[in-house]
């Protein structure tokens, strides 16, 4: 298995890319593995890494990185999350939703649930918050020190990574045809004044 990110976010030698590379949609699967269906975000990551690399897309396993995953959105344009929620649904139930602000994303999230409202409410405190999209699979039990996932997630897995990534391409493809050059301001503008 092909391992895309293999050194741990936030490590002082770590790059928030590889360099050169043009990226501008992140699929970011988050969870802690070591609790069972809490981790199904990053098995979809690892499921997705054997797969054809899509131009413009870049994969990554945050395992329950929290604020440190911060660096990882520089000059992201889309984030598509892929995470565990606790909502009371059947196990395996894939939903989506594109949340406009931090406040729109859903409780229940994976047990990082409060490292990722941080992540992304510091991210929108900078001015660097991406259009955020987030698939999550519901689950009902958390297995503390098990590695594996239940059934009903494990079937889960291939859906919502192929959805994530047929996402990924339709969001890079339209934001490679629509990038264009940021307007420059004459060099005697000044900041408008509050």
């Amino acid at each position: 298995m092909l391992l895309l990110d293999s050194i741990l976010v936030g490590e002082a030698h770590a790059l928030s890319r590889p360099p050169g590379a043009d990226v501008s949609v992140l699929i970011l699967g988050v969870g802690n593995v070591l609790m069972g269906d809490e981790g199904v975000g990053v098995h979809a990551i690892r499921y997705l890494e054997s797969e054809p690399e899509i131009p413009g897309v870049r994969l990554l396993d945050g395992g329950t990185g929290g604020v440190s995953l911060l660096a990882e959105f520089d000059r992201i344009a889309s984030i598509i999350l892929i995470d565990a929620t606790r909502d009371g649904r059947p196990d395996g139930t894939i939903a989506y939703l594109h949340p406009e602000r931090v406040g729109d994303l859903p409780r229940g999230l994976g047990a990082h649930d409060f490292g990722l409202k941080d992540l992304f409410a510091a991210s929108a405190l900078i001015g660097r918050l991406p259009d955020l999209h987030l698939y999550t699979v519901s689950v009902s039990t958390i297995r503390p020190m098990c590695t594996e996932l239940s059934a009903a997630v494990v079937a889960a897995v291939p859906p919502v990574a192929w959805t994530a990534h047929g996402h990924a391409s339709r969001l890079s493809r339209s934001t490679a045809n629509t990038t264009t050059a940021a307007p420059r301001l004459p060099t005697d503008a000044q900041p408008a004044r509050r």
